[in-house]
């Protein structure tokens, strides 16, 4: 099992164990792991995810079993733990959580989220209404990744927005809302890509997908036919199939509630926007003219508007202008640059506020009215660098900026803080705070951020086009550009990041940040047919046009200062993904890479923190409130002051002085052990009581169920049978032979049959001799077992269990009994009878009846007279073997105890009179419940096939397969023939397709620029502690050194690499060769001839 291969030396679980802290130590343990499939690595509560680029085999139901409710330490390091421990926090503490997950572009995070939502959907339980509300969570991601996932060089499923996701719950821990915030959907992807990249998955799915009829009333056909799909060739992606994807994307459409109507005009929409990339223009007398008007017939038809409407707008603007004071419109007509931005602001649009509505779409399904708890999962794209970068990776890399911040803040900052505020020894350790970064951005002023210059470059220029770009670079040189994070160049500028040193190209900065779709464009949207389409644009234009609007900058700031509002108002948890290498291949791990991203995520200097830190704090009262039960004193309240009371239940447990502090208003406790231990006595305290409450509740059911049992067993024999008078009260035990610790009994019952009853019993044979065997009864089976000396072999002479007979249950023909006191019954088979005498004849005979009911539907036969017959399997074979008659005849006589003559076929049985045969239980039980009999069975019970909610079900209709010739909004609502597709256009003029190879050297690691240079300049000073030893004094500086002559790779993890040049400190020399020195941080071997010494 994956959990016990796991103890082999795969480096550490968790890496604040790591003798030595540096970055190279990290490294060589991840990748340690990585080759090993353990792609999960824990630093203290934070858990590091390597992306494996394969699928692992530890992700199944076997592992959501091993996680839940257990602690951190018992497993090895998953996500699933970390999913565990956030649902557990959000039930006990009553507290919201949230996850944040980040790395770069390619990292995993998607795959993260996913899983996390998957496991919380498998452990939280709940009804009908419950699981309606997983379903529609789970399948809102292969929705939402078809309209806002693409191919990118980076990742073959790259998210191009923004999603924090709110699991809502109830108090009982049970799913029943969501709610998903989006932002900066990356619009321009829709009209241009990258070499190698691809438009949203949807249009190609589409493509691939579409039924014949779909694909005549849609004019779908091959992707090279479409402009926004054919600009660099790629169209399809590796291991993906778009045509099963686009069955997914469909089904989901259903699980979110969407009808029948409106999947008919998402995909309306979107083959619309495919026909609008095809309409070209070209300039004449400087105005733009439609090359093809063919190519209007297509887009218009879709959308539900007029062709000559669709020109005209795309070809001409109305501006308001004031002449006089009054207020005119203006017809002003467009050049040919001006309509194609114009055509591809309506596309972008339209995709955008699709993607809107399919995000309400899903709120609406899920979303409740009042908030309990949520846990919340941000999923948001990664820190990427591209071959041109604009303004979509400018704020892309700033909301990843602002979660850094967060990182920062809430686990090195804000806990150092928290130690000072609270009284706690403790010494600084020294970090890189990127807050220097994020200011550079979105600061308002003192200096302005570059946003804010932005927005006053796009207030005050009207222009489109290279002027505005031109004024802001110059504005920006003139206001920031001294700043150490900043520099220009003659395209753009450079921002030294968090993560490395990124050129942006300010190409359309301004008119991207504008985000203003014009109110002809709106006007001819509203027009629509289509009420779907029309609703998609609900602006009141003649309000909306006073004021100024609000710029894309503008709201993406917003967005992420809000977001992180909403974080910080969480508990939170951090999934760090790495990315090991661009190829996406598994087992390849690139050096450089991964040790860039492991120093700019500041993994060491988390280390350093929990390492010197407490690894749990909390307020004294919700301390005691989950403690208190350790201790009589504390337990359920503690009537005193809070600090006293928690010193009491740390020092009940016998927990070391040195393992934790207490602060002004919280405890902290040092090592995880300390806490588990804790948690741990917790639990045995729960258990026990939880012990307590399962006896007395499963002895009240088994008293209710021994009561039921001996009452219906003895109406079998009411009026029909004397009974004894000692077994007419006694309680019904079931096993009296102990089969469970009795394996050569065992071994002839079928392992999943559970017995019913088992006890020794005498059969007589056809010569009335007694023997004893051992009588079993299953659900299914009668089982007699005897036993037999061995007359061969090397066990002769032992005594051995046979199994003599094994009947089915439904093959008992009758049971026949006499009506006196005595213990012995017939059991009628078709092959031959057994006569037996029991001692606890009557609860077997209520379980046999019961068991033969519900195998037939129909009671058991039972005979009562005072002469009985019995067939009995003669000896012999042949002519000489066959089937006798033996008979019983039973007499009145004295005492309890049966007594037995036999003569020839007959066996007389005599016994003195018993109780008579009205006899009924008469034992008054103290222990049987007080409700036991003071209601009818099942009253105030809910039948198991009524309904719960009143009869009215609220669960999705499960719809069938859909008809393929789906049409009924073009149908119904259009007033316009379909027009035929137009020929395939030639190449699109002013988008030249090169087929060149792009150059690639974006993708390498980028330099870390001052951002990198402040981390490597921080100083880290020793951590000491109340409890913590005096750390060592420094050694003095070695006298001998050397420099290299040639650059040396280290072979293994006690080698020491270098390059040409690299001063290196020599600690000793030995006569092999291999010499042992210092360099950056880390000793290792080197071999002496690569040296020279200094």
């Amino acid at each position: 099992m994956w959990q016990t291969q796991n103890m082999k030396m795969s480096g550490v679980d968790d890496m604040v164990l790591l003798t030595k802290i540096h970055e190279d130590v990290v490294r060589d343990n991840l990748r340690k792991r990585y080759m090993d499939d353990y792609i999960f690595t824990y630093i203290g509560s934070v858990l590091i995810s390597v992306n494996p680029f394969k699928q692992l085999p530890y992700f199944t139901d076997h592992e959501v079993e091993l996680y839940q409710g257990a602690a951190q330490y018992e497993n090895p390091p998953h996500i699933y733990a970390l999913a565990d421990n956030m649902y557990r926090n959000m039930v006990i503490d009553v507290e919201n959580q949230c996850v944040i997950i980040s790395g770069e572009s390619g990292a995993g995070k998607t795959v993260s989220a996913k899983y996390i939502m998957s496991y919380i959907s498998k452990v939280s339980g709940g009804g009908p209404k419950v699981q309606q509300v997983k379903d529609t969570i789970l399948q809102s991601n292969p929705l939402l990744e078809a309209f806002g996932n693409a191919k990118t060089v980076r990742n073959n499923n790259s998210s191009r927005f923004g999603k924090y996701f709110e699991i809502q719950f109830s108090r009982a821990g049970e799913p029943d809302g969501g709610k998903i915030s989006n932002f900066l959907l990356e619009k321009s992807r829709v009209v241009s890509q990258n070499q190698g990249e691809r438009n949203f998955h949807i249009y190609y799915q589409l493509l691939e997908g579409a039924s014949k009829e779909q694909r005549e009333y849609l004019g779908v056909t091959s992707p090279d036919y479409y402009f926004y799909l054919s600009q660099f060739g790629t169209y399809t992606v590796d291991d993906v199939n778009d045509k099963k994807e686009f069955l997914n994307t469909m089904d989901a459409m259903s699980v979110v509630g969407l009808s029948e109507d409106e999947q008919s005009a998402v995909l309306q929409i979107v083959a619309g926007i495919l026909h609008l990339g095809n309409i070209t223009f070209r300039e004449e007398g400087n105005c733009a003219v439609v090359d093809s008007e063919d190519f209007l017939a297509f887009p218009a038809y879709l959308l539900g508007i007029s062709q000559s409407g669709l020109k005209e707008k795309l070809t001409s603007r109305t501006m308001d202008s004031k002449w006089g004071g009054k207020l005119e419109s203006i017809l002003v007509t467009l050049n040919a640059e001006q309509a194609a931005f114009t055509r591809d602001a309506l596309s972008k649009a339209l995709h955008a506020r699709l993607f809107d509505y399919l995000v309400d779409a899903i709120n609406r399904a899920v979303q409740k009215d009042y908030e309990e708890l949520n846990i919340g999962v941000l999923d948001i794209y990664g820190f990427e660098i591209f071959q041109k970068n604009g303004f979509e990776q400018f704020c892309i890399n700033f909301v990843n900026e602002k979660l850094q911040q967060i990182f920062i803040e809430l686990t090195l900052k804000a806990e150092q803080e928290e130690y000072v505020q609270e009284g706690i020894k403790w010494t600084p350790i020294e970090y890189f705070n990127n807050k220097v970064v994020c200011d550079l951005i979105e600061s308002k002023v003192n200096p302005p951020g570059i946003m804010s210059i932005l927005d006053d470059v796009c207030a005050t220029t009207h222009a489109k086009g290279e002027g505005s770009d031109q004024m802001l670079l110059q504005k920006l040189q003139i206001q920031i550009g001294a700043h150490d994070h900043f520099n220009s160049w003659n395209k753009g500028f450079m921002l030294h990041h968090y993560a490395g040193k990124v050129l942006y190209d300010t190409s359309g900065f301004c008119e991207r940040n504008r985000d203003v779709l014009f109110s002809d464009i709106i006007e001819l949207m509203q027009s629509s047919e289509f009420s779907f389409i029309g609703d998609l644009f609900p602006e009141n234009l003649v309000v909306e046009k006073k004021g100024r609007p609000s710029t894309a900058s503008n709201k993406i700031k917003k967005q992420a200062n809000h977001l992180v509002q909403k974080l910080m108002r969480c508990c939170p948890h951090y999934v760090r993904c790495i990315k090991p290498n661009e190829t996406k291949r598994p087992r390849d791990w690139e050096e450089a890479r991964v040790h860039h991203q492991v120093e700019y995520l500041g993994l060491c200097e988390n280390i350093r923190v929990r390492r010197a830190g407490y690894a749990y704090r909390r307020t004294f009262g919700k301390f005691l409130q989950r403690y208190a039960i350790l201790t009589k004193e504390t337990w359920p309240k503690w009537h005193g002051e809070q600090r006293k009371g928690v010193l009491h239940v740390l020092r009940s447990v016998n927990m070391e002085q040195d393992q934790y502090q207490l602060g002004q208003s919280k405890v902290f406790i040092k090592a995880p052990e300390s806490l588990f231990l804790l948690e741990e006595m917790r639990e045995r305290r729960y258990d026990g009581y939880a012990r307590v409450i399962q006896k007395a509740w499963r002895k009240h059911n088994a008293v209710r169920k021994c009561v039921r049992l001996r009452n219906e067993a003895s109406d079998i024999l009411l009026n029909k049978k004397e009974r004894r008078r000692n077994s007419i009260n006694r309680n019904f035990a079931g096993d009296y032979i102990g089969t469970d610790s009795r394996p050569e009994i065992r071994q002839f019952v079928g392992r999943s049959e559970r017995i019913d009853f088992a006890d020794v019993v005498v059969k007589y044979d056809r010569r009335f001799r007694s023997v004893k065997r051992d009588l079993i009864l299953t659900q299914r089976f009668l089982y007699v077992i005897g036993r037999e000396k061995l007359k061969q072999g090397p066990e002769k002479g032992q005594i051995r269990e046979v199994l003599k007979r094994k009947i089915q249950v439904e093959k008992v023909q009758s049971i026949a009994l006499s009506t006196l006191q005595d213990d012995f019954f017939i059991l009628h088979e078709d092959e031959y009878d057994s006569m037996l005498q029991c001692v606890f004849k009557t609860e077997f005979l209520g379980l046999l009846c019961k068991r033969y009911e519900e195998k037939t539907h129909r009671k058991l036969p039972l005979m009562f007279h005072n002469q009985l017959e019995f067939k009995v399997k003669k000896s012999g074979w042949g002519p000489f073997g066959g089937v006798g008659i033996r008979q019983i005849q039973f007499k009145v006589g004295h005492g309890d105890q049966a007594v037995l003559k036999t003569s020839s076929k007959l066996l007389t049985v005599t016994i003195g009179p018993g109780l008579p045969k009205n006899s009924r239980p008469t034992r008054l039980d103290n222990r049987k419940s007080l409700h036991l009999g003071m209601q009818p069975p099942g009253l105030g019970c809910l039948s198991q096939g009524a309904p719960r909610n009143g009869g009215r079900g609220q669960s999705v209709p499960q719809q069938g397969p859909k008809s393929s010739a789906r049409r009924s909004l073009l149908c119904q609502q259009s007033s316009m023939d379909q027009p035929s597709l137009p020929k395939h256009r030639g190449p699109h003029p002013g988008k030249a397709q090169s087929q060149a190879q792009a150059d690639m050297d974006f993708l390498s690691v980028p330099e870390q620029g001052f951002a990198g240079l402040c981390r490597r300049s921080t100083v880290q000073k020793p951590v000491t502690g109340v409890t913590q030893a005096k750390s060592t004094p420094k050694a003095k500086p070695p006298a001998l050194r050397c420099r290299a002559l040639w650059a040396f790779e280290a072979q293994d993890t006690d080698e020491l690499s270098f390059s040409v040049a690299d001063v290196i400190d020599l600690l000793a020399e030995d006569p092999s060769g291999w010499w042992f020195g210092h360099l950056r941080g880390k000793e290792g071997l080197f071999p002496g001839n690569y040296v020279a010494k200094i």
